[in-house]
């Protein structure tokens, strides 16, 4: 039998540390309600936005032809990149591969798929973008972190972009709003996150000076 998972309430600290990505352990035969997911949005528009000068959109598609047409092309597009596996720049740990290609194999299944995207009213500017990505990404997070607290599982995944502009027609998403993150979203199966190896802070902390 398949241990459900029961949400129990987590410390601030507990929620930040374990929220993981979860690909091979999301439950694929359990339905997400609309409502959960729509509670948990209105949890994200509550991330620091900045001036919020940009307005964020959230495209949540449950429709089995829908998610199908959107599956094919993230394989499509996983397919286009060469996984590395090591400890190289850009490598992914053995464990991150395998979870990778399970979830591109069962991505149709996933019962919600959650866009996140910015209307930016017109093309994104040339430059630096950082301020206007900080008016949506930390919803995004926010997201997933209301998720893992009622029990569900997501997992931010960006390899859609490479078929931003196919996406979009599937989506009826007009001209001047750009895709962010495409969040797969399901109860995950087991009851414990850990938190995740990291190298040690004292690698990447400068104080004052670099």
């Amino acid at each position: 039998m398949t241990e459900l998972a029961v949400p129990t309430a987590l410390s601030g600290d507990e929620l930040l540390t374990t929220t993981r990505a979860v690909r091979r352990r999301l439950d694929l035969r359990r339905p997400v309600p609309l409502a959960e997911v729509v509670d948990c949005l209105r949890i994200a528009q509550q991330a620091p936005n900045g001036v919020g000068q940009h307005q964020q959109h959230w495209v949540v598609v449950r429709d089995p032809a829908v998610r199908a047409e959107l599956a094919g092309l993230y394989r499509k597009s996983c397919a286009r990149y060469e996984v590395r596996v090591g400890d190289g720049p850009g490598a992914m740990s053995r464990r991150s591969a395998e979870g990778a290609s399970h979830l591109a194999e069962h991505f149709d299944e996933v019962p919600v798929l959650v866009l996140a995207c910015l209307d930016t009213g017109g093309p994104l500017p040339t430059g630096n973008q950082a301020s206007l990505w900080a008016t949506l990404l930390p919803s995004v997070w926010s997201y997933m972190l209301a998720a893992r607290s009622r029990g569900i599982g997501t997992v931010w995944t960006t390899r859609h972009l490479s078929y931003a502009a196919e996406v979009a027609e599937l989506l009826d998403i007009p001209s001047g709003v750009h895709q962010a993150a495409l969040v797969p979203t399901a109860y995950y199966r087991g009851t414990t996150f850990r938190p995740a190896p990291r190298p040690p802070l004292e690698t990447s902390l400068h104080v004052d000076r670099w």
